[in-house]
């Protein structure tokens, strides 16, 4: 049997000078113990709770000369928050000014890079299946500077799906297009509903105009994402957003802005956010900021649990809509690094404020008793070469990789 896998990668593969490429795996890791208090607690009342955050596992792979690409993280936030991670504004399966913990295998994506070979000359053709991102707006926020997740982290990014996803890119340019199960995970250990693969579709055209500026527009069609079984409402969204790279005074810098917008239940509520951030590296020191408006809609929450929602939703039980407005103002120090492993202490302060809108039951005033909010986080980063991916992209050409801000955020030395 080995012999006659020899015999075919040798008959196939060597004309193009694959078999002559060894397969290459590179392991990494990151965590995030931190310290969050906040008084964007329903009642009235302030809230302190220390968790790990993030503690993932990546493993990344390559054979036949990188035409062959696995991309594969294991998150055990299941384990290390359960209940969710507080943050301000942030909703999202079932889950209310909280984050809710991904899926133990938050990724698992197989892609065959460049599948033409020499037959596309002037285009390359790639394709992936497994479980991982839609090709739909922005970057995981796992890969940005700030530790809390934005509040429109479900109008922007749609993940932890099984995707089957085709890529080309000519030059500059790619066009992504992928079909996937719409419904969400209602549980860290649950796998996506494989009857439903294929009820819901994205559409991403993404280009480099100049060097170090990516933007992208991209399209979305999601088949009741909120009930499991297919019976509740479907979005139709839409996202745009362009992403800036490049060395400013010799330093790194980066700047994201990005529009989203979700249409629910046929347009009866239409969700939109506008965000930017940015960073700065400063030697040792990354100073960074976020300004960001997200819309949500208020579901009925679970009795007794005023951070849950009542799942599986359905448009009956939708009470109003709020709009958020945070900024988010942190820095990062890094304070020790040997080879791959960095710690880098990091410290942010979120203001936030609540509005009603439209019309509905749910007062914000009333529900949390004030609409002005402080959130104050403070953290260390645990990194273990977690450099060099942008979470959410199966291109398979340079076009995937960051410019000059690595997952790690890492510095040059001072």
């Amino acid at each position: 049997m080995v012999r006659r896998l020899a015999v075919l990668c040798l008959s196939v593969a060597a004309p193009l000078g694959l078999c002559a490429q060894s397969p290459s795996l590179h392991f990494s890791g990151q965590a995030i113990p931190l310290l969050t208090t906040t008084n964007a607690v329903p009642g009235g009342a302030t809230l302190t709770e220390g968790r790990l955050v993030l503690p993932v596992l990546m493993l990344e792979g390559a054979a036949l000369g990188d035409h062959l690409q696995l991309h594969a993280m294991g998150d055990f936030e299941g384990w290390t928050i359960p209940h969710g991670q507080l943050a301000t504004g942030a909703y999202g399966e079932g889950y209310y000014d909280r984050r809710h913990p991904h899926t133990y295998v938050h990724e698992l994506m197989l892609t065959g890079a460049d599948v033409l070979g020499p037959l596309g000359s002037r285009i390359v053709v790639s394709v992936s299946a497994g479980k991982g991102f839609a090709p739909f707006g922005t970057d995981d926020p796992m890969s940005r500077p700030p530790m809390l997740y934005p509040a429109n982290h479900h109008l922007a990014q749609i993940l932890e799906r099984a995707v089957a996803v085709a890529a080309i890119t000519a030059g500059k340019v790619t066009l992504e297009g992928g079909t996937f199960n719409g419904d969400e995970p209602e549980y860290p250990s649950q796998w996506p509903k494989w009857n439903r693969f294929g009820d819901s579709w994205a559409l991403r055209a993404s280009g480099r105009p100049v060097s170090g500026l990516e933007a992208q527009v991209s399209r979305a069609h999601v088949h009741s994402p909120e009930h499991r079984q297919g019976a509740g409402t479907d979005q139709e969204k839409w996202s745009a957003s362009a992403r800036w790279e490049s060395a400013v005074a010799g330093r790194p810098a980066y700047a994201l802005a990005e529009w989203a917008r979700t249409a629910e239940a046929g347009g009866a509520y239409l969700l939109h956010s506008a965000l930017v951030e940015g960073a700065y590296g400063l030697g040792r020191y990354r100073p960074y900021f976020r300004l960001e408006r997200t819309d949500r809609t208020e579901d009925q929450r679970v009795f007794g649990e005023p951070f849950r929602s009542v799942r599986p939703h359905l448009d009956s039980s939708i009470l109003g809509m709020t709009r958020w407005t945070i900024s988010t103002l942190g820095a990062q120090v890094r304070a020790w690094r040997r080879g791959a492993v960095a710690f880098s202490p990091t410290a942010e302060v979120a203001f936030a404020s609540v509005a009603k809108v439209g019309g509905g039951v749910f007062d914000p005033r009333v529900f949390y008793g004030r609409t002005s909010f402080t959130t104050l986080t403070v953290g260390i980063r645990a990194d273990w070469g977690m450099g060099g991916h942008r979470m959410g992209y199966y291109r398979g050409t340079p076009m995937a990789e960051p410019m000059t801000m690595p997952m790690d955020h890492q510095h040059p030395e001072p």
